[in-house]
């Protein structure tokens, strides 16, 4: 756990009468490949630390295709964050797109320490940010952008990750066909 440890510190040092007090609320866990940790339709009431492996975030339109709006990779927080915060259903499913190690933990036992620990609301706060801030770069892409800028970035945010995933994933999450993603691997193999 001591991965955990100092994923938590390098966002926002915690001290040590939190970190005993947080640390029993984590359990590690395994998800299987194409296996949930977020459904739709369900309440969310745990999130993780993903210690090892790659999550995607999406959702599903009314014709039943997907759409990746996210993917976490090794180490980064996971879960349901709208649905644990306003209790209402998720509307955006999380699935393990390799074998996964995890850390989960009941959110709401976290939250409760807050006022009692300040630094543990700080530390949840930076990571608020962290993804708002992703959640308006992702969002600015996509209509500035174009396809092949847009498969630039990702080789830059995730230079591993074309290995892991198959290439319909990386194509929904640019927001092209698997046909135009090939194309545009094509040309910059050739420039």
């Amino acid at each position: 756990m001591n991965e955990l440890k100092d994923y938590f510190n390098a966002i926002s040092k915690l001290n040590e009468t939190t970190w005993d007090r947080i640390s029993p609320f984590f359990k590690e866990e395994r998800l299987l490949k194409n296996e949930y940790f977020a459904e739709v339709d369900k309440t969310a009431r745990k999130f993780a630390y993903l210690k090892k492996g790659v999550v995607r975030a999406f959702f599903v339109n009314k014709d039943g295709k997907d759409y990746n709006k996210q993917f976490f990779v090794e180490p980064s927080i996971i879960g349901a964050y709208t649905s644990l915060l306003s209790g209402n259903r998720n509307l955006i499913a999380q699935q393990a797109l390799t074998e996964c190690i995890i850390y989960t933990c009941d959110f709401a036992s976290l939250t409760s320490l807050y006022d009692e620990f300040q630094d543990l609301e700080r530390f949840a706060r930076k990571i608020a940010e962290f993804y708002f801030l992703e959640k308006e770069k992702k969002e600015i892409e996509i209509v500035l952008l174009d396809a092949s800028q847009r498969y630039i970035l990702f080789k830059e945010d995730f230079p591993t990750l074309e290995q892991l995933i198959s290439q319909f994933h990386i194509a929904s999450y640019l927001g092209i066909s698997a046909t135009q993603l090939s194309r545009i691997r094509k040309e910059l193999l050739r420039n």
